[in-house]
């Protein structure tokens, strides 16, 4: 009896990549590099350095595991369990938000203004996985509030604070229910889907939580309620920043009034509304 070929790393690359196509489309080459990633605890460059390499059976069950997950329409990123944005881990689960690069058009924003005006005290208002506030007291030496109505969310912040050794605040609040103090600087992505959004989502979003998403039949509620309440919590020479949905810029800076103004991200879509 002829031996059975064992096969190789490189081949069951390629048939998770073809098991993921139907969901990931042009990213399933990528995903599946990942995943393996994951699951060997290698980086990427050993996993290339490696795929002429016998497939190590013993991480087969794994990879089929985290595979089902995937054909299920779970995201990516439930799944790996982390995420990075501005350059820094974040933990990532059903208690909040993915990570998404978009946001780093506020982060960046709000980056240029603590270092040209000097600020010092951040809020990170529904801040999920506080990826904002982390971000923005990891790499400039803010101190920042996390806050958010999720106690769950609130969870995940505070681990995603220890993970990236960052000292921060946690409140637990409905918007600025429970916020008592002033800040220099206030960040927020709030919900801002519309009726129409939610009818709308793609399968992955589905699995995050309609809590952080839903902003109201027309995706604005939760800017109306800010701009209602947010002057009493800005200290003198402040400023709001909010990021906002496709096409509602304009709207969000009627709100706000004269001092309000749009920031484009990479793609030229108006994403961050800044409020001075």
């Amino acid at each position: 009896m002829t031996e059975q070929k064992q096969k190789t790393i490189r081949e069951a690359l390629r048939a998770a990549q073809a098991a993921l196509a139907p969901v990931a489309a042009e990213e399933a080459a990528r995903e599946a590099r990942l995943f393996f990633c994951h699951a060997f605890g290698w980086d990427a460059a050993r996993l290339l350095s490696r795929q002429n390499d016998v497939f190590p059976g013993e991480y087969e069950k794994k990879l089929e595991a985290m595979l089902k997950r995937r054909l299920a329409g779970e995201p990516l990123q439930y799944i790996l369990g982390e995420w990075e944005l501005m350059g820094l881990p974040f933990a990532v689960d059903a208690r909040a938000l993915i990570p998404r690069q978009d946001t780093e058009t506020l982060i960046e924003t709000a980056l240029g203004l603590i270092r040209e005006r000097g600020y010092r005290a951040v809020l990170d208002l529904c801040c999920g996985t506080g990826c904002i506030g982390i971000s923005l007291a990891k790499l400039s030496g803010v101190s920042a509030t996390l806050a958010d109505i999720s106690a769950g969310a609130l969870a995940l912040a505070r681990e995603n604070a220890e993970k990236n050794g960052v000292c921060a605040r946690i409140v637990e609040t409905d918007l600025f229910s429970n916020i008592k103090d002033t800040f220099d600087l206030i960040a927020c992505n709030p919900p801002y889907l519309s009726d129409a959004d939610m009818d709308a989502l793609q399968r992955e979003v589905r699995f995050e939580p309609a809590l952080a998403l839903y902003g109201g039949a027309d995706g604005l509620d939760f800017y109306r309620r800010i701009a209602a309440e947010y002057a009493a919590h800005i200290a003198p020479g402040g400023v709001l920043l909010m990021e906002v949905g496709f096409g509602q810029a304009a709207d969000v800076c009627v709100m706000f009034g004269k001092t309000a103004y749009a920031v484009r991200d990479l793609c030229g879509v108006e994403r961050v509304v800044v409020v001075c």
